[in-house]
């Protein structure tokens, strides 16, 4: 059995680490459950595109046509990526004035895959989800940002974990579930703030911890451009780009021979980050719920559009893109992102109360507080 000082410390534990943490959790609670209907929001603003109803096995243009058009766009600009909606036949185009452009100079266009026709679509990066996107994702500060928020999401594990420590002793002398709800307001609060604790707290180390990883996106994308992707173009490293690039068609046609089975999920042109000066990097994906999330990135010679590598991602990359549906439930349908949301808001119930717990107490009487301190690591307090 633990001792009553353990126990006193895992408390203190469980307390500062909330405390430091409850605001930004707050934020992020709050400014995620939109994001978790992002797809279903933009369709009822009229910001998800729409394809034209055409006869079944109508055939899609060539890409070179929509790639070209887009360019013509934007004088100047250059193609940096393709993207290809996994649900209906829209292509995405982004351009921009150089290789590794601020956010601000992104230009994203979307196609009809079968007509080629351009389609009226608001920027991705205005409106209120964005807004909501950026505060969730790195509070418009980049990486520090992003870092900042991974430290916040690691206290909140270890809030969790050491609420969990308290709780078996602090409940020891009561049934699971019990609200004294015939006490004080203070106590009834303290009964909910550990019932809804602990009946979701599987999810929130689920989503607490994937939270983390995603913060880590930038540093892991890196370590895969410097390693993996490094070590599959170093023969092409001094190669300049060439003058003419392949046909994405052919190199598509490429990727598919190369990955049987797979389609692509979006294409980085040669002198972008994910690829390198002289290839395609093709990233195909599978098409079950979990496949449909795992990437595999084949490398085409930019000026033959012959295959040069294919490999499988490390599984420090693959770690990320599954935490990403894990973290915003987006990956099980309607029903999976509504229970998310109830989930979501059960926490948000969990981070208030603890809160609204601990302003009380600092408001309570010096001897009270020392007889209820010393009550929590092992007794039910008597009020």
């Amino acid at each position: 059995m633990m001792s009553r000082r353990a126990l006193g410390n895992w408390y203190l534990v469980h307390k500062w680490t909330s405390l430091v943490c409850t605001a930004l959790l707050l934020l992020l609670c709050v400014t995620g459950l939109p994001l978790i209907f992002y797809e279903e929001i933009d369709q009822l603003t009229g910001r998800h595109p729409e394809a034209a109803a055409l006869p079944d096995g109508t055939p899609p243009v060539l890409l070179d046509r929509i790639v070209a058009t887009a360019r013509a766009a934007h004088p100047g600009d250059l193609v940096l990526y393709l993207g290809f909606d996994a649900h209906a036949p829209l292509v995405g185009v982004t351009t921009a004035p150089s290789y590794q452009p601020a956010s601000a100079d992104f230009h994203s266009q979307t196609f009809d895959a079968r007509t080629g026709e351009r389609l009226a679509v608001p920027p991705f990066n205005e409106g209120v989800m964005w807004v909501f996107y950026k505060l969730h994702t790195d509070l418009y500060a980049g990486l520090p940002g992003k870092l900042f928020l991974g430290f916040m999401g690691l206290l909140f594990v270890v809030a969790l974990v050491s609420g969990v420590v308290v709780y078996g002793p602090f409940m020891r002398k009561l049934e699971f579930g019990t609200v004294r709800a015939d006490r004080s307001r203070r106590l009834k609060w303290l009964d909910l703030h550990n019932l809804i604790g602990v009946a979701t707290l599987a999810w929130a180390l689920v989503v607490g911890a994937t939270g983390v990883i995603n913060t880590l996106s930038t540093p892991i994308l890196g370590l895969w451009q410097r390693g993996q992707l490094a070590e599959m173009t170093a023969p092409y490293r001094d190669r300049p780009l060439p003058a003419t690039l392949a046909s994405i068609d052919r190199v598509l046609a490429t990727a598919a021979t190369a990955a049987p089975g797979m389609a692509p999920a979006f294409v980085a042109f040669p002198g972008t980050p994910y690829s390198s000066r002289h290839h395609y990097a093709v990233f195909m994906h599978g098409d079950t719920p979990l496949t449909a999330r795992l990437l595999k990135p084949v490398l085409v010679d930019a000026e033959t559009g012959a295959l040069t590598a294919s490999r499988e991602l490390p599984w420090y990359v693959t770690a990320l893109l599954v935490s990403q549906p894990l973290h915003f439930g987006d990956y099980g349908g309607l029903p999976l992102k509504v229970l998310w949301a109830l989930l979501d808001l059960a926490t948000i119930v969990v981070l208030a109360s603890g809160l609204y717990l601990w302003l009380v107490k600092r408001r309570r009487p010096a001897g009270r507080e020392a007889r209820i301190a010393a009550a929590i690591p092992g007794e039910v307090p008597a009020e």
